[in-house]
């Protein structure tokens, strides 16, 4: 099943999820050692990984395409240096550089390698990209993501030019939910722009 990832998509998506998760553990042990600065969560999806940075002193942008899940996070508090920006992902321009980019499970209507891409030139010289998103795997779990919207570690770290960035962590492997089943798998990349 191929899906379009577009904004009808994640309108009909979240109107029926959302659970209101904690930030993705992942960001908290990558990211809780960083001193804050200017962050980008790229498809902020309900705002957890958001909150949480703008709680920790980043001045957070948080992206989303769907206006119904900008709303809902919204709702669970906007801390004063958090912006919410409805935004599409595959054309949207934020006209500025992050000590941060982050992104979380994010599917834009373009390929999933190319959006990693494009993210990571957001951010600033010195600054921090962090990748958490579907491990390619046959197995699958709550919502099976289709092979498009997933990736590996040696798939991401392959588009990271040597020259240009440092990694830190790339990662795979598997956790459980609250209330599932079936493991989670995850790649986690974190990658440092060198000055």
């Amino acid at each position: 099943m191929t899906h379009g990832f577009d904004k009808e998509y994640w309108e009909e998506h979240w109107q029926r999820d959302g659970a209101g998760s904690p930030p993705n553990p992942h960001l908290v042990r990558e990211v809780g050692e960083l001193a804050p600065g200017t962050a980008l969560d790229a498809g902020c999806g309900e705002g957890a990984e958001a909150i949480w940075l703008a709680s920790r002193g980043w001045e957070v942008t948080a992206a989303d395409i769907s206006s119904a899940v900008l709303a809902r996070a919204a709702e669970r508090g906007t801390p004063e240096r958090l912006r919410w920006v409805e935004a599409d992902l595959s054309t949207w321009d934020p006209g500025m550089r992050f000590d941060l980019v982050t992104t979380h499970y994010a599917h834009p209507a373009m390929p999933q390698l190319e959006f990693y891409d494009r993210v990571a030139e957001w951010v600033a010289p010195g600054g921090t990209l962090l990748i958490v998103g579907h491990l390619h795997t046959h197995g699958g779990h709550g919502h099976h993501p289709p092979a498009e919207a997933s990736a590996t570690a040696a798939a991401i770290t392959a588009r990271l030019d040597e020259a240009a960035w440092e990694v830190v962590t790339a990662e795979e492997g598997q956790r459980i939910l609250p209330g599932r089943d079936a493991p989670l798998h995850d790649v986690v990349v974190r990658a440092t722009r060198h000055p």
